[in-house]
């Protein structure tokens, strides 16, 4: 990864922090794009510490992907002052929040895992393309399977739960893949998604865990749950490996194919989703 430009969002914890360390490891430059800067210095500093890379191989950019405005900044910011991007992974996630709504007034768990990535992904493609060959990276969930596109209430306004919410956000990324992919043919970039299993992050925060029963998740977590470090093997891989060079639209689980449900690969809903989602986010074509 020598001489290539990352940026890897959410990266100031689990799978995020691990896949940016993993990456400086191999010589590349990783920009650290997370909503809270106060922690994502704090991890950059544990990068520089473990790796001995030096501020200019691990930066840290502001990003809140609950805020289209935010996201706009950020990519402003990156065409400004970056010459090239070689991956852009796309780790960030909110997990089973109770219903809240992003600034642009979006169901949180869609507007942030979802429309936030989109809105991003699209701002920074001419750059990518500009980079080729470049590479897209989008951490899914196989949680995928539990949800549904339900384009008469994709914001949650009739019904919500938060964990068919997530479940639908995840769908979502594997169909923005799907279509993304479609749209990439011949531009030497390509876009492959992952899941990364159960690993021991902070992503469940917002999960209700009995106080009695803690100690005991605890103590089976660390036993049955993989590390951030192994969490983010998969997401190296795709960053990093040769194996996978234009390999395009696949998913990924332990750095190996993955067959999915046909509704994550529905050209048509797919295809409609990315429609929708122009829409939501301001994008005119």
């Amino acid at each position: 990864m020598r001489g290539k430009t990352v940026i890897v969002t959410g990266a100031n914890s689990g799978i995020g922090k691990a896949t940016a360390a993993a990456i400086v490891k191999l010589q590349g430059r990783v920009i650290m794009a997370c909503r809270n800067q106060a922690r994502a210095e704090e991890a950059a500093r544990d990068i520089r510490q473990e790796t001995g890379a030096d501020c200019g191989q691990v930066v840290v950019k502001q990003l809140d992907l609950a805020s289209l405005e935010s996201v706009r900044f950020f990519c402003e910011d990156i065409i400004k002052e970056e010459p090239r991007l070689d991956v852009l992974i796309n780790n960030a996630g909110v997990y089973q929040c109770p219903y809240t709504r992003t600034e642009d007034g979006f169901e949180m768990q869609f507007g942030v895992n979802h429309l936030g990535h989109f809105l991003l992904t699209n701002l920074l493609l001419d750059l990518l393309k500009r980079s080729a060959p470049s590479r897209i990276v989008v951490v899914s969930s196989k949680l995928y399977k539990h949800g549904d596109i339900n384009f008469e209430d994709l914001n949650s306004e009739q019904f919500y739960d938060k964990a068919f919410a997530y479940s639908r956000s995840k769908l979502a990324n594997l169909l923005f893949t799907c279509e993304l992919a479609c749209r990439l043919e011949g531009s030497g970039v390509t876009v492959n998604a992952l899941t990364p299993g159960i690993v021991r992050t902070n992503l469940g925060r917002h999960v209700h865990i009995p106080v009695l029963a803690k100690p005991l998740f605890n103590l089976l977590s660390w036993g049955l749950f993989k590390s951030p470090e192994d969490g983010a093997q998969t997401s190296v891989y795709l960053a990093s490996c040769p194996d996978v060079d234009g390999v395009q639209g696949k998913c990924f689980a332990d750095c190996k194919p993955l067959d999915l449900l046909g509704k994550a690969t529905d050209q048509e809903v797919a295809s409609k989703l990315w429609d929708i989602s122009e829409v939501m986010v301001g994008i005119t074509t």
